[in-house]
């Protein structure tokens, strides 16, 4: 059995006006089971977790309100979506199947969010449509359960992870590392363990040069005993809201170092996919395939 777990969110609402972007949640799965990368036994629908798993990461205020759909009107603009049940709903979900997805991970080696990557959103407040920093619950989960005592968190979105960076910054026992377009959104960046801020139109040699170097250095420097890999595809050249020049194949490879170093020095990862916007909405499942191919490729 492909040793990878996979859950069903793309099958949870969100607003009208946002479906393109979205598309990729139904249409992803649809084509992994198409080629055989997966089966319908790898898929998972995770429940809500448990509360207390999501107030160990954010504050209580700030989830009490979005639970009771009474943030205010200024914090709810920073998120991007109009607030609604449905949609925190899909946030708590996504958040469980990250947690559910570590648990997975510690048996399997790897295990996969088809959602998730939500890095934006803060302790205290959401950003940039992100509401529950999915990973960061997950990291806490596993340090507060005893099933890790060091995390690494390998951010490779074109944005800048700034929630988690802000979650963890006084935080030990959790490094994060976020290679990021220099002059993409978050134009205010937080400050993680170590970032890595990009020119515009990086290419494809420079960029995996930078990410072939410092994965292995910070597996050998940290010896973590758990990997979160956030692998957003919107460092394509085409991306519409990235500007780094990165060819589709240079995204395959970088996917590549992260699970070859993971399954090297036998860390469990847990990926969760960010963004992806290019205009063409194949180049943007091609990409996002090529991780999970890879994935069963190097665990399989």
């Amino acid at each position: 059995m492909f040793p990878v777990a996979f859950h069903s969110i793309y099958k949870h609402p969100l607003p009208e006006g946002h479906r393109f972007p979205m598309l990729k949640y139904e249409l992803l799965p649809q084509q992994l089971l198409h080629e055989g990368v997966v089966s319908k036994d790898d898929f998972f629908s995770p429940e809500i977790p448990d509360l207390k798993h999501i107030l160990a990461v954010h504050q209580k205020e700030y989830v009490d309100d979005l639970l009771n759909l009474t943030l205010d009107p200024r914090k709810a603009r920073k998120i991007g979506f109009p607030l609604s049940a449905e949609l925190v709903e899909r946030e708590l979900r996504i958040a469980n199947g990250t947690i559910l997805g570590c648990e997975k991970s510690l048996k399997t080696g790897i295990s996969f969010n088809i959602a998730g990557g939500t890095h934006h959103a803060y302790s205290d407040h959401g950003e940039a449509f992100c509401l529950l920093n999915d990973q960061a619950i997950g990291a806490k989960y596993l340090l507060d359960q005893n099933f890790a005592s060091k995390v690494l968190i390998i951010d490779l979105d074109v944005h800048q992870g700034n929630g988690t960076a802000e979650i963890f910054q006084n935080n030990p026992d959790v490094f994060t590392f976020s290679v990021h377009g220099k002059s993409n959104y978050p134009f205010k960046k937080e400050i993680s363990d170590l970032d890595i801020a990009l020119p515009d139109k990086t290419s494809d040699h420079d960029y995996l040069k930078i990410i072939s170097e410092f994965v292995p250095k910070l597996i050998h420097q940290e010896k973590p005993d758990f990997i979160f890999y956030l692998s957003g595809v919107d460092i394509l050249d085409s991306d519409k809201l990235g500007k780094l020049g990165c060819s589709i194949e240079a995204c395959k490879n970088r996917d590549e170092i992260v699970f070859e170093n993971c399954k090297k020095f036998e860390i469990p990862v847990q990926c969760s996919m960010g963004g992806g916007y290019s205009p063409e909405i194949k180049v943007i499942i091609e990409a996002h395939a090529n991780t999970y191919r890879v994935a069963k490729d190097v665990f399989g």
